[in-house]
C-alpha cells in the first residue's frame, strides 16, 4: 500500500516481505530483522529512528518507504474510562478514489485488563438490523497495516492485554488482512503475543470461517443473536449464506477443550429472543460443544424498532443456560455515553463532516 507521496508503507509487512524489500534495495539480508524490531518492538514513527541501520541504507529505504503510522485524529472519553478513537486509514476498495476514510477503535480498561476493540473494514456489508455500522454501508477493506495501526499508534498501547476484532466490519470478509495482522501480532519476529490474547468475531461466512479456524489459533466469537433460522435471517442477512446450524456443525470439528476458546455473542431483545423458548433452543443447538455464551444488552439505534431486554430477563436466560451446561455471562456495557458500546460504532457522520 502507498501513502500520498507514492512511497510504500512498512507497517503490516511480514518477515519474508521485508527480506524481499532489503534484497531489492541491495541491503544486507540482516537489515530485514533490524527493521522488524524497529517496527514491532520499538514502534518507531520514522525510518530515521532506525539508528542501527547505516545512514546510506536509511536514505535508500526512505526513497521508497515510510513507516506508515497514523495517529488518531479524534477521541471521546466515557465516564466509565472507555476511550473511543477515530483513526485515518489507507483502505482498499474505497468508494471514491482519494477520499479520506476513518474507522473507530475502542480502548476498554478494566482493572489490570485492558482490551482494544479494533475494526477490520470501513462500514460493513452484513447489514445486521441492530448494528449502526451496517447502516453506514460498506466503504472499503482495511489493509493489515490499517488494522495494526490501531494498536501501533494507540496512546495506551503499552497497557493492552487483549485485542478483539469486534469493531467496524466483518473480519471474515477481509480475511487475508486479518490473518496477516494476527500473524504479525503473534509471530516471534512480530509482537510475540499469545494467540489466546486475541479474539476474532464473525457472523459466519462459508469457507472463510473454516479457513480462519485452520490457519489461526486465535479465539473465535460467533454472532448468534437468535438460534431460530428464520428470525436470525431477519436480524442478520448472513444467515442465508451460512446458517447458524452450519456454523455450529463446523465448530464441532475443532477442539475447544483446552486453551483456545469458542464463544457466541447474543444481543438480547426484550420479548423477542430472551424468553424460555430461546433458552431451550440455544441449549439444543450448542449441546456438547465446548463454548460459552455472552449475553449483551441491546443499545437502541435510530430507525430500528427493536426493544431492549431488561436485567431480570437476561439473568433468567443466563441462569437457565448455565444450569443446562452452557456457561453464560452477561457482558458489562461499556462506553454507551460516547456511542462506543456494541453495535454503535459508525464513522458515517464524521465522514460527512470531513468530506
Amino acid at each position: 500500500m502507498e501513502n500520498n507521496d507514492g512511497r510504500k508503507i512498512l507497517l503490516g509487512l511480514s518477515h519474508d516481505e521485508l527480506k524481499a524489500v532489503v534484497r531489492d534495495l541491495g541491503m544486507p539480508s540482516f537489515t530485514a530483522g533490524q527493521i522488524l524490531k524497529w517496527l514491532y518492538q520499538q514502534h518507531v514513527l520514522s525510518i530515521d529512528e532506525m539508528t542501527n541501520i547505516s545512514k546510506t541504507n536509511r536514505e535508500r529505504l526512505k526513497e521508497h518507504f515510510v513507516v506508515g503510522a497514523m495517529a488518531p485524529i479524534d477521541s471521546q472519553h466515557s465516564s466509565d474510562g472507555t476511550i473511543k478513537y477515530l483513526f485515518p486509514v489507507c483502505c482498499h476498495g474505497m468508494t471514491t478514489n482519494g477520499t479520506e476514510r476513518f474507522v473507530e477503535t475502542v480502548f476498554i480498561p478494566d482493572g489490570e485488563r485492558a482490551t482494544l476493540c479494533v475494526s477490520s473494514q470501513v462500514g460493513c456489508k452484513m447489514n445486521c438490523l441492530f448494528c449502526q455500522t451496517g447502516k453506514q454501508g460498506f466503504e472499503g477493506n482495511l489493509t493489515a497495516g490499517d488494522i495494526l495501526n490501531q494498536i501501533y499508534a494507540l496512546p495506551e498501547r503499552e497497557r493492552l492485554t487483549n485485542i478483539v476484532f469486534m469493531g467496524q466490519g466483518e473480519p471474515m470478509d477481509n480475511l487475508d488482512a486479518v490473518l496477516r495482522a494476527t500473524e504479525i501480532l503473534t509471530a516471534e519476529w512480530g509482537y510475540a503475543w499469545s494467540p489466546r490474547r486475541i479474539t476474532v468475531s464473525s457472523v459466519g461466512i462459508k469457507n472463510k470461517l473454516k479457513r480462519f479456524l485452520d490457519e489461526s489459533e486465535c479465539h473465535v466469537a460467533i454472532s448468534m443473536h437468535s438460534p431460530l433460522p428464520e428470525q436470525r435471517r431477519k436480524l442478520m442477512p448472513a444467515e442465508g449464506q451460512m446458517p447458524i446450524a452450519e456454523v455450529v456443525a463446523l465448530l464441532r470439528q475443532y477442539d475447544f477443550s483446552h486453551q483456545r476458546r469458542c464463544s457466541f455473542e447474543y444481543i438480547c431483545f426484550g420479548g423477542l429472543n430472551d424468553t424460555p423458548l430461546y433458552g431451550r433452543e440455544i441449549v439444543s443447538l450448542l449441546q456438547g460443544l465446548d463454548c460459552r455464551v455472552n449475553l449483551i444488552r441491546f443499545h437502541e439505534i435510530p430507525g430500528v424498532d427493536l426493544p431492549g431486554s431488561d436485567e431480570k430477563r437476561m439473568e433468567a436466560l443466563r441462569d437457565y443456560l448455565t444450569a443446562h451446561g452452557v456457561f453464560t455471562t452477561i457482558r458489562a456495557s461499556r462506553g454507551q455515553d460516547i456511542f462506543a458500546a456494541c453495535g454503535l460504532l459508525s464513522t458515517d457522520k464524521k465522514l460527512r463532516i470531513k468530506n
